[in-house]
Formats: C-alpha cells, sequence, structure tokens
C-alpha cells in the first residue's frame, strides 16, 4: 500500500498527517439514515435505545455509536425503519436533487442505499427504477427495497448500455453510483485494500462507458449524478473532465451543498477529515433535445373474482390502487405505466400482492411491508422491547388470544414489520425464513 500512500499525501499535502491518522485508526464512521416512507426521525429518536448524532450529508442521516454492533437485528431495522449507510455514501443521492413525481434511474444499485433514499425523496410518487448488472446482487438490492416499503419501483438485472440504449430520453434524474477502487472503504474493509494503479485504471475506463451509456437515459434538461467511493483523480476529476470532453451537451453545476470540499468547479470530495469514509460526486445537466422513449397504455386484466376477494378482505381501499395483473403465478400492483420493458430482464415492478395458490391467494411479504397500518384490515402491534417481537422475528408462533381471524399484519410500535395468519386465537408466522433472527 506505499504506492497508495504517496498518492495520498501528493493529492492531501499539508492534510495528509490527519489522513494517516484516520487510515491508521480501527475505528471507522458509521451511520444510519431514517426512512421517512416509514418512520419519522422523531420516532426513530425516540425508540432506537442510543443517541442519535446528525451528518451533514443528508437530512435524514445520523452517526451511530461505533460500538453498536447489533443493530441489524433491531427490530426497526427488520420493520425497515432506517437503512444502515455509511454516513458520506448519502451525499450523492442530496446532490441529486430528486423531486416528487420524477422518473428516476440509479444504474449501479445494489445492495440499495442510494435507491433506497431516493424512493423517500419520491414519496411514493413518479418512479425508481433500480438496477444492478450481477445477479446476486440485484436479489439482495431487491430484498432493501421490499423491507424499506418502496411501492413505486423497478428492480431490473440488465447490461447498463442495454438499459439505457432502450429507455432513451426517458429519466429526469439519473444517478451513477459508479464501480471503484474503493479506496474510502480501505478502513470498513481491509479486503479493500488489495490496490493496485492497473485497477485504477481499469475502473477509470469502465466509469466512463457506464457514464456514456447513462447519459441516453436522460430527458432535455435532466439531471446525471456520478459518484464513487475513492479518492483517485483518475477516477472521480479524470472521469468527469474526458466525460465532458466527449459530451460538450453537458455541463457541471452547482448542487448547492456545503458539505465536503469542492473540486472541479461545483463537484465536492469528502475525506475522513470531512465526518465520512471517503465520496466523490458531481452533478451535471443535460442541455441537448431527445426523444423520449413513450409509455405503453396500461391494459386491464379479467382477474378471477377470489383475487378480488381477498385484495378488499387484507387490506382497506386498495392502498396500492385499482390496477392489477397476474404474471405467471405472481400477483402484482403497479399503478404506474411503462415503455416496453421486453428483454430487459426485471425482477420486480411494483408490489407482488401475493401469489395464486389453486382458488386462494397466498398473501406476499413485501405486499404487507408497503402498507402502512392503516392500510390493513387487522393489525397486531408489538412494542420493541416486547418478547411478542423477539418471537416473530425468530419466526416462532404465537398466542395472541382475541376474535380477530385471517391474515393480519405484525407492526412494531405501529411501524409494518411482517404478518401471519390468525386462527383461534394463534398468529401463524408468515415472517420470510431468510430474514428471521438466528
Amino acid at each position: 500500500m506505499e504506492i497508495f500512500l504517496n498518492r495520498m499525501k501528493s493529492l492531501l499535502g499539508d492534510e495528509f498527517d490527519d489522513y494517516l491518522k484516520f487510515y491508521n485508526s480501527a475505528d471507522s464512521f458509521k451511520g444510519l439514515r431514517v426512512n421517512t416512507l416509514k418512520c419519522s426521525t422523531d420516532k426513530l429518536e425516540e425508540l432506537i435505545g442510543f443517541e442519535l448524532k446528525p451528518t451533514p450529508f443528508c437530512a435524514e442521516g445520523f452517526y451511530i455509536p461505533a460500538t453498536n454492533e447489533s443493530i441489524g437485528n433491531n427490530p426497526l431495522h427488520h420493520a425497515g425503519a432506517f437503512y444502515v449507510q455509511e454516513p458520506s455514501a448519502t451525499s450523492a443521492v442530496t446532490m441529486l436533487g430528486v423531486e416528487e413525481g420524477d422518473k428516476v434511474l440509479d444504474l449501479c444499485a445494489a445492495p440499495g442505499g442510494k435507491s433506497t433514499q431516493i424512493a423517500s425523496a419520491l414519496k411514493n410518487h413518479g418512479l425508481l427504477w433500480s438496477n444492478e448488472i450481477v445477479h446476486n446482487r440485484a436479489i439482495i438490492l431487491l430484498s432493501n427495497i421490499e423491507r424499506m416499503g418502496i411501492r413505486n419501483s423497478v428492480v431490473s438485472n440488465c447490461r447498463p448500455d442495454t438499459l439505457c440504449n432502450r429507455l432513451t430520453g426517458y429519466f429526469d434524474k439519473v444517478l451513477v453510483d459508479a464501480p471503484c477502487s474503493g479506496e474510502g472503504m480501505f478502513r470498513k474493509n481491509s479486503a479493500a485494500r488489495e490496490w493496485s494503479e492497473e485497477h485504477v485504471k481499469s475502473c477509470a475506463e469502465r466509469q466512463l462507458k457506464i457514464l456514456n451509456s447513462a447519459k441516453n437515459a436522460l430527458k432535455e434538461n435532466g439531471v446525471l449524478v456520478y459518484s464513487t467511493c475513492t479518492f483517485s483523480p483518475e477516477e472521480n476529476e479524470g472521469v468527469i473532465t474526458e466525460f465532458l470532453r466527449q459530451n460538450p451537451d453537458f455541463v457541471l453545476e452547482d448542487s448547492g451543498v456545503s458539505f465536503g470540499r469542492p473540486t472541479i468547479k461545483y463537484a465536492r470530495r469528502i475525506f475522513p477529515m470531512d465526518g465520512g469514509e471517503g465520496h466523490f460526486a458531481a452533478r451535471l445537466r443535460k442541455t441537448s433535445s431527445t426523444v423520449s422513449v413513450p409509455d405503453e397504455p396500461m391494459k386491464p386484466q379479467k382477474l378471477p373474482s377470489f383475487v378480488e376477494e381477498f385484495y378488499n378482505d387484507v387490506f382497506r381501499d386498495k392502498p396500492f390502487g385499482e390496477s392489477l395483473e397476474i404474471i405467471g403465478d405472481k400477483i402484482i400492483a403497479a399503478y404506474f405505466s411503462l415503455p416496453d420493458t421486453k428483454g430487459l430482464s426485471i425482477i420486480n415492478k411494483g408490489i407482488k400482492l401475493g401469489e395464486l395458490k389453486k382458488n386462494r391467494v397466498e398473501p406476499a411479504h413485501q405486499a404487507f411491508m408497503a402498507a402502512k397500518p392503516e392500510d390493513l384490515s387487522r393489525v397486531i402491534d408489538f412494542d420493541i422491547n416486547s418478547e411478542e417481537i423477539r418471537k416473530f422475528l425468530h419466526g416462532e408462533q404465537l398466542n395472541i388470544g382475541g376474535e380477530l381471524k385471517g391474515y393480519a399484519g405484525v407492526t412494531v410500535n405501529g411501524i409494518t414489520t411482517g404478518f401471519g395468519k390468525i386462527s383461534n386465537g394463534v398468529l401463524k408466522n408468515k415472517y420470510p425464513k431468510g430474514l428471521r433472527t438466528l
């Protein structure tokens, strides 16, 4: 790592000794971001059980104690009330400036931190399209989309060039959080220290190719944010400078933020001395005109009567809209139109309401995670510190008594975290086995 450190010394000058203190420390910045689709900041602060200190990178971002090692087992994490996220990683979406109703593409989206941050800003309006080229990472991405209760999303497993060439001019905003050499992750992950100058060069070449694909998906006057979690100028300023040289119809613009430090006009760098492990982001605007690919009209589908009966029995007032479709054995609620998506390797769109099982519907975990308590016909609420929520997340059957019968949402302090089926005062647990605590 001597070559890397010499490069950092050249980059930082008088600040190198300050950086070296962070580099040699075992403690890294830890943080979380409140998922405002399911929980308010005030409510999380009340329930979480430890102090939250605001970060400068995102209004919903907080530092958490370095000693907190088991936050993933917290019931509120299972419920999707927050996303564990390195603090400076929230900076790129802040610079993207997502507005309610936007159509937004997160092109390199796994594991989902930035996608779920975009979704919070959209407030279940507009469209979030999250893409990940590596299939097993796309499945992890989908799991986080489900946990955070996002209704207006598409998740795809597609090559960036294929996707963006098919969706020409479709998006208001595009985020490219590019695969990189990960120099900002060296403290968090010692395995990331397998560094070489050759790897930096190959990353920069790939990043430029991804950007030149991403540009095609933008509308006229659309915004493109490019970000990395590395420090190398070749992957940051170098990629942006070359992209602008090749694409004179794009301009760097001010994102209005003050965190980190400026570089090449309006781009921003974040070092550990600035309160995060490390990030780079630049906001670009497209000035040329583009013909946008059109949405296809939504086609009403005739559904079996028992599907409608199920929807009305389990949920109140059809919270995912009137438009349902059957794809294979899956019942999908997607209230938004899309362009022609054939061949784009879509693994999820909208909400999976359930699966057909002969003449009945088996509910899907995703539908309950996207529902608020008031959207559900039956709800069982447990306190975050109760034995009942511990048993539920462990997958155990619960004796609850009472007169309720049928499928019911399970909430922790009013935040939906799963469901079960009630019969004779017993809640049969439907929490997915792969998510259960040990």
